[in-house]
């Protein structure tokens, strides 16, 4: 990777010599984005099951990229950082659900986890999930969201994965924060199993049923925090198939009142046999073919907009900020633990919209 662009490739001999070159350094450092002065530190990294998941795990259920691997390794430090932040100024930051186990009924589960994490209903879906996202801050469960831009070299190949013992994170799907919501109640299950992972999930592995069982757990788990009641109707309806339209009023109905996505639900009556294989295909085919037409579209717009001059300036999506790390960071200036410099960098803020933070 740091050879890459150069004429000549740098070799392994010229990197393990006594000296190494500040350019190749320099090179090392653009893949792991620690600063210079973290290849100069004496002490040798640290190693131990607490340090990272990739010493507490030895596989995942995704094949990680390298993109990927730079993520958790933020967060995880992130994490161990705000931790030790909240130890200092006193922040009791205990779990406060119970541990279940992939023998506990995921829709029972479900049913007595939504009394306490449903938040009020928005038809906006990324208000909601703003609002899940501080009904989780009121239960010691930190959320993060990680966005990636359009001219980010190394995309990470996941949607989100959990960390022991109360930190979730999940990537920004601009174009389908219902596929967010599902990843952020996906990875709840993982929080409540105490089970880490960190994954891209395959929707369609909603009708697997060779998934671990942990898996299985988490997507049955939140298919039925999200569909709620709706989840008993959907049992009760006939099989879906030509001659009932495949239920596509009641099932845009119970999308639009669930915040689930049309294709998890219908993957969910395939699981359920309540739709054959081949009408199921049908069905995602259209699906498939409306989401092209509808980005063909956005293009086309976007096209005569720019022969037109018509320019339109739209600032980069900002990662929501949960409660709970904007109360502690708080806490933690108020305290005299941290200055103002290093709320800004905790909570990527520029300095002129501090006061927006503390007072």
């Amino acid at each position: 990777m740091i050879s890459k662009g150069l004429k000549t490739p740098i070799t392994s001999k010229e990197l393990f010599e006594n000296n190494i070159k500040l350019s190749h350094l320099k090179r090392i450092d653009k893949v792991f984005n620690k600063g210079l002065h973290y290849y100069l530190d004496p002490k040798a990294p640290e190693t131990s099951k607490e340090a990272s998941i990739f010493f507490r795990k030895q596989s995942f259920n995704s094949e990680l990229n390298i993109g990927a691997r730079k993520v958790v390794n933020k967060f995880e430090e992130f994490k161990i950082s705000l931790s030790a932040i909240s130890k200092m100024a006193d922040i009791d930051s205990k779990r406060a659900f119970q541990i279940y186990k992939t023998t506990d009924n995921p829709k029972k589960v479900a049913k007595e986890i939504r009394k306490l994490l449903y938040p009020v209903f928005s038809n906006n879906l990324k208000d909601f999930l703003k609002l899940l996202i501080s009904k989780f801050a009121e239960h010691n469960i930190l959320v993060f969201e990680f966005v990636e831009y359009w001219n980010q070299k190394e995309k990470a190949n996941i949607d989100g994965f959990f960390l022991s013992p109360n930190v979730i994170v999940i990537k920004r799907q601009q174009i389908s924060f219902r596929r967010e919501i599902f990843t952020l109640i996906h990875e709840l299950g993982h929080f409540l199993l105490e089970k880490e992972e960190i994954e891209k999930l395959d929707y369609q592995n909603l009708a697997k049923k060779n998934l671990s069982s942990i898996e299985r757990w988490c997507n049955d788990f939140a298919f039925h925090f999200l569909a709620g009641d709706f989840s008993d109707s959907l049992d009760k309806i006939e099989n879906a198939s030509a001659n009932n339209d495949y239920h596509f009023e009641l099932i845009e109905k119970v999308s639009r009142r669930t915040h689930l996505s049309q294709i998890a639900i219908f993957t969910r009556l395939l699981f359920n046999d309540k739709i054959s294989k081949s009408n199921y295909n049908k069905v995602k085919t259209e699906f498939d073919e409306q989401f092209r037409e509808s980005q063909k579209e956005k293009k086309r717009i976007k096209e005569i907009e720019k022969q037109q001059g018509i320019v339109k300036r739209g600032s980069a999506p900002q990662p929501i900020k949960s409660p709970l790390l904007v109360s502690t960071i708080q806490t933690a200036f108020y305290e005299g633990i941290l200055n103002e410099y290093e709320v800004c960098k905790r909570l990527n803020i520029k300095p002129e919209k501090l006061d927006k933070y503390i007072q």
